[in-house]
């Protein structure tokens, strides 16, 4: 039943019930409650159930139910949209996470491939490298001879930041000597008899001069292209 049926059947109770009273006062010589009034009023201001067809009380009735369902469902359907942008949302951020996580992961695979294919490609130089002793001496050596047996010394990745100090310091004169400062060899070593760490023949062999100058190089730059590095900046190493 509608709230309108109720109250009409409120009302028209009500009305009824005054009536009766009034009936009753009047035949047993009374008077009128002055409430009566207030009733009456009301009941004349409200529709009552009984003047609402039939019909049109079950139209009001479907009429009401149907705003509801309608109501219920557009709160589902606003409710379910929302639902379904939140679960976008979060889809895309957990694939965006995914991707960067990837990417770096892949960033990094190719960081340590490249680190151990340098460590690979060290490794391979310096056990190329010939150690001064496996050289036969000689009575003396060319510039060309002096080259030589310094690309089978110093590792490939190194060989032209060291020429390019002995180019220098020497032009490749393995008995090159300032006689100012008394510095000697291929890299003036200063003075000359240092080299005799690496050897007795210091003097003779550009092999243990070379031995020594890596070492030296090695040492207290790292490898030769940071000795490089320095005497560029200061034209002394």
């Amino acid at each position: 039943m509608s709230r309108i049926s109720v109250r009409g059947f409120a009302v028209a109770s009500a009305t009824a019930v005054t009536t009766v009273g009034a009936v009753v006062g009047v035949a047993a010589g009374g008077t009128p409650a002055a409430d009566d009034n207030n009733f009456e009023a009301a009941a004349a201001d409200t529709t009552l159930l009984a003047d609402i067809p039939a019909g049109q009380q079950a139209q009001v009735q479907t009429a009401s139910l149907t705003q509801q369902a309608d109501a219920q469902a557009s709160a589902a359907d606003a409710a379910a949209k929302k639902s379904a942008e939140e679960s976008a949302r979060l889809q895309a951020a957990k694939d965006a996470k995914s991707k960067k996580q990837a990417a770096e992961d892949r960033i990094e695979a190719e960081r340590e491939a490249e680190a151990k294919k340098k460590e690979e490609a060290e490794r391979a130089s310096r056990s190329s490298v010939r150690d001064a002793s496996s050289f036969s001496a000689q009575g003396s050596y060319s510039v060309a001879d002096v080259q030589a047996m310094a690309r089978q010394m110093v590792p490939a990745d190194q060989f032209q930041c060291f020429s390019n100090i002995v180019n220098h310091e020497s032009t490749w004169n393995y008995r090159a000597s300032n006689p100012s400062s008394g510095a000697y060899g291929l890299m003036q070593a200063l003075p000359g008899s240092k080299m005799s760490s690496a050897g007795a023949d210091w003097q003779t062999n550009p092999a243990t001069q070379i031995k020594w100058g890596l070492s030296y190089m090695d040492g207290r730059y790292g490898s030769p292209c940071g000795a490089w590095s320095f005497w560029q900046a200061n034209n002394w190493y």
